[in-house]
């Protein structure tokens, strides 16, 4: 399992690998093959936002890469190692950084986050409920506390998806609370968001059981 150094957040190089995922930077060349990986089946995607058409997935991608580009999120396309398939796509984003004052033990190096957002995450139909959600969480969850050093990584949802919200607390993440009407939904409706949060020192116990679970 290979991880990135903070300095290296945006390179294009940018990429988490392990057994059986691979994370790489996403790019406007993935257009196709996310459509395609989306097309797969469409049953599980009720509460997710997952572009549909050519143009909806190339203006998702731009927007993703807007983003990165003013450092406010890191995308990846995720990659089956084996076949070289991009199955879906995740990014971190929300970097929060905490005003300390000067020379404050738990401040961070200049230019690490605090706190770290996973989601905007989906994967095509027939890779759900195996190994590639697993590894890739544990990928970034490790390039997050091991590498950026975060005090707390965040993941929400959509209030009434209980699939994704069983699958956050598998991580080993707790329950935070609800923001009620707090965005779009996928459906079209205000949705209520679902909070999730896994602190540092939560950390070393949910990585082996995330490893555990992988062998």
């Amino acid at each position: 399992m290979t991880t990135t150094p903070v300095a290296d957040l945006l390179d294009p190089s940018l990429c988490l690998e392990g057994r059986v995922v691979r994370l790489v930077s996403l790019a406007r060349a993935h257009v196709p093959a996310l459509l395609e990986a989306a097309s797969v089946s469409r049953d599980t995607y009720q509460w997710t936002t997952v572009p549909a058409t050519e143009p909806e997935m190339r203006a998702y991608v731009e927007d993703a890469l807007r983003l990165a580009g003013e450092r406010r999120a890191v995308p990846f396309a995720t990659t089956l190692r084996d076949s070289g398939r991009i199955v879906g796509t995740t990014r971190f984003a929300t970097f929060e950084f905490h005003p300390w004052r000067a020379g404050h033990p738990m401040a961070p190096p200049p230019g690490f986050p605090d706190v770290v957002e996973i989601g905007w995450t989906w994967l095509a139909a027939d890779v759900q409920r195996t190994a590639v959600n697993t590894e890739a969480k544990l990928l970034m969850l490790t390039q997050a506390f091991e590498m950026w050093h975060v005090k707390a990584v965040r993941l929400k949802t959509d209030r009434r998806n209980e699939r994704s919200r069983n699958a956050i607390l598998r991580l080993g993440a707790q329950f935070d609370g609800v923001i009620r009407a707090h965005s779009p939904g996928a459906d079209g409706a205000l949705r209520d968001s679902a909070y999730f949060s896994l602190l540092r020192e939560e950390w070393p116990a949910a990585k082996a059981r995330l490893i555990e679970r992988l062998a």
